[in-house]
């Protein structure tokens, strides 16, 4: 079995495309690269919280309220939030609205930011690689979660004031 490594697009400070490494590059070096973040909603509001594998390559263990991954080589940045969104949770056939567009950066990962959020009703479907357990949660629980639980700093940092509004 030939392994294939995942080729992912690098970012300048602008927020453009300018080159390709693969994944395992871009962590050891934290390379600038891009990436989405997509809160899924229910109809009523609650929000889904899942907690992730410890087999991540960032922020193992740690809970999320965002769907979302690194941008491929050569993809956009919708069909990249519709890919990982489907992959991670199972969430397929839903109306991405844009949040904006915003830039993280810390000792593990450094990226621009293409951000998004959905309704979506139907049932949750976790990847086993990915996602360690998940839950519906009402916006206080989620406030209560935030605050007392070990939750992935990107996500907190660019979308934790609107997940709570």
């Amino acid at each position: 079995m030939n392994f294939v490594p995942e080729l992912v697009a690098l970012y300048d400070d602008a927020g453009r495309p300018c080159g390709v490494a693969d994944r395992a590059r871009v962590r050891a070096e934290n390379l600038r690269h891009a990436a989405t973040a997509v809160v899924v909603r229910r109809s009523t509001g609650e929000a889904y919280v899942h907690r992730r594998t410890q087999t991540k390559d960032v922020y193992p263990g740690l809970y999320d309220f965002c769907a979302g991954g690194v941008l491929q080589a050569g993809e956009e940045p919708r069909a990249s939030a519709e890919r990982e969104v489907a992959e991670e949770l199972g969430v397929g056939g839903v109306q991405l609205e844009p949040l904006g567009e915003d830039d993280y950066a810390d000792e593990h990962t450094r990226y621009h930011a293409y951000l998004y959020t959905c309704t979506y009703d139907g049932p949750v479907t976790w990847q086993p690689e990915e996602v360690a357990w998940g839950a519906w949660v009402t916006p206080e629980r989620l406030a209560e979660m935030l605050r007392t639980l070990p939750f992935v700093p990107d996500s907190t940092a660019l979308l934790g004031h609107r997940v709570l509004a």
